[in-house]
């Protein structure tokens, strides 16, 4: 089993990469998440996890260990693939997936391409325990409210050119501070004196 790579990125896509390591390209594929940790380096140690089938064997490439572990968490979920669980790690980030495990919303699973509404609770249900276990105190769950203000806040900062992982990072902190947002402008306006 492969570990990780660590080589010269020869090519890049948000979907794959290729590494060249000791003289061999490895085509390494990725998740939006881990292209935008690694969008701008050329030398890297990407962390890697070798799907083999009867037919193929994939390299799959993560920046972060959280995320290689979700995605391995993923994977052991009956009706979950690889290829669904990148698309998973494409469209969420490791925060919003063990918050929506283990606040059971199965809604922003479903609103993922290729899971459907039984998936989606069989995600919660199968990974809910794990995901607290590893988490222990760590995980703050946010109102539903905040949520909202939060989606809609997230949405303004994307189209004003912020990076998406980034500001979700930032209003997750927001949020868990004590001072309370009532308003989404708020949420913003305290989100823009920190990204300016």
């Amino acid at each position: 089993m492969i570990s990780y790579i660590k080589g010269l990125i020869t090519w890049k896509t948000p979907t794959y990469i290729v590494v060249e390591a000791g003289g061999i390209g490895y085509h390494v594929n990725i998740s939006l998440q881990t292209y935008t940790k690694i969008e701008k380096s050329e030398l890297i140690t990407i962390l890697t996890y070798q799907h083999i089938t009867e037919n193929s064997q994939t390299l799959y490439g993560f920046a972060e260990e959280a995320e290689r572990n979700l995605f391995k968490l993923l994977i052991s979920v009956s009706g979950i693939g690889s290829s669904t669980a990148q698309i998973v790690l494409s469209s969420l980030n490791t925060d919003e997936i063990k918050s929506a495990i283990v606040g059971e919303n199965d809604r922003i699973f479903s609103s993922v391409k290729g899971i459907g509404p039984k998936t989606a609770k069989r995600i919660i249900l199968d990974l809910k325990d794990k995901v607290v276990k590893d988490l222990g105190e760590e995980i703050i769950l946010l109102p539903q409210q905040d949520n909202t203000i939060r989606d809609e806040a997230l949405s303004a900062l994307i189209a004003l050119g912020f990076n998406k992982i980034q500001v979700q990072k930032l209003l997750n902190q927001l949020l868990k501070s004590p001072e309370h947002f009532g308003t989404v402008e708020a949420l913003i306006k305290a989100a823009l004196k920190q990204l300016s």
